[in-house]
């Protein structure tokens, strides 16, 4: 049975499982305080071309989702995320439980609009009783989005200039930055989010890490300041690893000789050679979108057929007899594995 469900099913790179086998009996201080951490710390501020940011290493996305949101949005307020945001749909309600509601825009397969931004939140205040309402108190976006899509670089400094217009930070939620930095047609850098965004985090968990995302608070922006005692909100929202070492020791590995984009390259090669196949064969592709997550329309016949040799990801009903799937690469996705989905295609 083929696997195309997601690109977190497999364990890590064998870089990072060679490394861990090498110094597994070495003692080393809790909580990140070690210099495995302090050494990804540096090598992800180069990447950054942001000597002064701030780095965290926290265990998974949803805890370092509800982390940095409460920590940057008002008691009072909520934040801002399309629809179809990760927050919105697959947290639980987890940014709602620490008291922020989430306030959703339409998407645009998958992104919200600078523009409609705007329009929201000079209708807040223009309404009279906007102190009897939710504030929009801080913006969430994903890069890649939920539907594999890729806010511009354009896009993104006009969403950071709204945000910052009405006294709100722009975190962006990066659990498949590799596979957005790396995509065909991509113009955003990991430099120019540092400078855009007013934090972020570099996606391990969904490549190449056994788990684990790295926080950058980029200290250059009106907003991008770490928030006071940090560590104590993180181990607050459950996201903070005793062993520590072991996010440090990690994103060491994924930010050494290029490993990082170099494997999340690879996922988007093989997507992009299942999108050529999908087009050629007559599929439906749902969403035009470059990085290793590919989204198609099938009918209910199809479905089923495709079902018995590989497992797909769910999306949403497109109609009564129409489903939106998701076919996932990933850093370890094989030319083998390709081929025999193309085959079964």
């Amino acid at each position: 049975m083929l696997s195309f469900e997601n690109d977190y099913s497999c364990g890590a790179t064998p870089e990072i499982l060679d490394r861990l086998t090498a110094i597994n009996a070495t003692q080393y201080p809790g909580y990140g305080t070690d210099q495995l951490c302090e050494s990804a710390k540096r090598k992800i501020r180069e990447a950054c071309a942001a000597p002064d940011a701030d780095v965290w290493f926290l265990v998974g996305g949803t805890q370092t989702n509800q982390t940095v949101i409460d920590s940057i949005t008002p008691q009072y307020a909520g934040v801002v995320a399309a629809s179809s945001g990760h927050v919105n749909v697959h947290e639980a309600g987890a940014i709602e439980a620490t008291g922020h509601k989430v306030l959703a825009l339409p998407h645009h397969n998958g992104k919200i609009d600078a523009d409609e931004l705007d329009r929201y939140c000079a209708t807040f205040y223009a309404d009279s009783n906007y102190e009897h309402m939710v504030f929009p108190g801080s913006v969430y976006i994903s890069q890649a989005t939920e539907y594999g899509t890729l806010y511009t670089k354009a896009e993104l400094e006009r969403i950071a200039e709204v945000a910052h217009r009405y006294d709100m930070p722009l975190f962006v939620d990066g659990a498949r930055l590799g596979y957005a930095l790396t995509a065909t047609g991509n113009d955003v850098t990991l430099e120019d989010l540092a400078r855009i965004a007013d934090v972020f985090y570099i996606g391990g968990t969904k490549v190449g890490a056994l788990f684990g995302e790295a926080v950058v608070f980029t200290h250059h922006g009106p907003f991008s300041d770490t928030p006071k005692h940090f560590l104590t909100l993180i181990k607050q929202h459950g996201a903070l690893l005793a062993k520590g070492w072991l996010l440090g020791l990690q994103f060491d590995t994924l930010f050494t000789d290029d490993l990082y984009r170099r494997i999340a390259r690879r996922a988007n090669e093989a997507a992009d050679r299942i999108r050529a196949a999908l087009r050629d064969k007559g599929y439906t592709l749902t969403f035009d979108a470059p990085t290793n997550q590919i989204f198609i329309t099938l009918d209910e016949p199809t479905r089923a057929r495709l079902e018995t040799g590989v497992r797909l990801g769910f999306m949403e009903q497109a109609d009564e007899s129409h489903t939106v799937m998701r076919i996932c690469t990933a850093w370890a996705t094989t030319d083998e594995q390709v081929e025999k989905l193309l085959a079964l295609l």
